[in-house]
């Protein structure tokens, strides 16, 4: 498992390969722009300029693993740079990286505590001749400062990323439990409901089976009175149990969903409850379950709306789309009958549409609903299909 959740995926290994190109750039321009001119610095043995660039490629070597050890690469690389500017590229990288991958007090406390002193400690060896000490510290500063700052942005932004991916998740789950319990409530209810039942029914029969069997010599009448009642009552209970074991049976969290399959029957039996409905389909492939689900919501929602607050009206239901395209899903209704323009949005509560748009910005999509200026009313929205 360790193994796994060290390797580098694709990703990482560009990302890494660039951060490494870049050090190692940087420090070969800064080794050929060494200063030799007299007045400048002095010149450095050969030795000591050697050491120095094998000392850079071994900083820039060390980023391959500043995921891993972030805090100790990036102390490191910002004490050798004050010893030594060709490691400057190496550890600005692995400065920003500590800010990405590690707690901002880390980060700054490394800034504050050694980024500061080697930045005095570098200007003081390695006096620029055409900069004053000051300007060359406060450069050296603002920069490192400058990369620590953009760092930390970054790692505040995947933390929100993350938190928003969290509260989303929570949500769903959170919805998810609380139907599932108020499922449980009503099934509990039934059952307790039924139970009853049963029990006055059962009664019922031990009361005419006993009188019976205690009088067997009861007038004709009432014998077939009291088989009769117990033959109703008998399949009454049947009926009740059947009922009540097909309720406990459902499994919670598996009841059938609707699906695009279903939204030519739902379309046909609001034309046959009285909405006149144009039913236009223009798409092919199969839709993703989660987006049909969608659009047969929204469908529905529109439907019923039409019913409620534009009865009569004629209506369109169009579906359109493909892959890589998305789907569009529009109901449009004319004015309705003895209603005034647009009735089929100007009243009511309004939740049903809230929770329809509450629906669709969770499968990322859009949805529009107003007046179509033309007496009606227009409810539209668009849903992803990916290619």
């Amino acid at each position: 498992m360790n193994a796994m959740a060290g390797r580098r995926g694709a990703r990482d290994w560009i990302v890494d390969s660039s951060m490494f190109l870049l050090a190692l750039f940087f420090a070969l321009v800064s080794s050929v722009e060494f200063p030799t001119s007299p007045g400048s610095e002095p010149d450095l043995p050969l030795w000591l300029r050697i050491s120095d660039m094998v000392l850079a490629l071994l900083a820039c070597l060390s980023l391959w693993w500043r995921r891993r050890w972030p805090v100790q690469i990036a102390v490191v690389l910002v004490l050798l740079s004050a010893v030594s500017g060709l490691v400057a590229g190496a550890m600005l990288i692995a400065l920003f990286s500590l800010a990405v991958h590690r707690p901002p007090r880390v980060s700054l406390a490394v800034f504050v505590g050694l980024s500061v002193g080697t930045a005095f400690v570098h200007s003081a060896l390695w006096p620029d001749p055409h900069a004053p000490f000051l300007v060359n510290f406060l450069l050296g500063v603002a920069l490192q400062g400058a990369v620590t700052g953009w760092g930390l942005t970054v790692h505040h932004r995947r933390e929100l990323v993350e938190s928003l991916r969290d509260r989303a998740v929570h949500a769903e789950t959170e919805a998810q439990l609380r139907a599932e319990h108020a499922q449980h409530q009503v099934r509990e209810a039934m059952a307790r409901e039924i139970h009853d039942v049963l029990g006055h029914r059962l009664s019922l029969l031990s009361v005419h089976a006993g009188a019976l069997e205690y009088r067997p010599d009861a007038p004709a009448e009432e014998v077939a009175r009291s088989a009769k009642v117990i033959r109703e009552s008998a399949h009454q209970a049947l009926q009740d149990l059947r009922e009540v074991i097909g309720v406990l049976r459902a499994p919670v969290g598996e009841l059938p969903q609707p699906t695009m399959a279903d939204l030519r029957q739902l379309v046909e039996e609001a034309d046959e409850a009285g909405t006149r409905v144009e039913f236009v389909e223009e798409y092919a492939g199969t839709v993703p379950e989660r987006t049909g689900r969608a659009a047969y919501r929204i469908v529905q929602e529109g439907l019923t709306n039409v019913r409620k607050h534009a009865a009569g009206a004629t209506t369109r239901v169009l579906v359109r789309g493909a892959p890589g395209d998305g789907l569009a899903v529009e109901v449009r209704n004319g004015p309705s009958p003895g209603s005034p323009p647009a009735a089929a949005g100007g009243d009511g509560s309004g939740q049903g549409l809230v929770g329809l748009a509450e629906r669709v910005s969770l499968a990322a999509g859009r949805l529009e609903h107003g007046p179509d200026g033309r007496g009606g009313w227009r409810l539209a929205a668009w849903l992803p299909w990916p290619p």
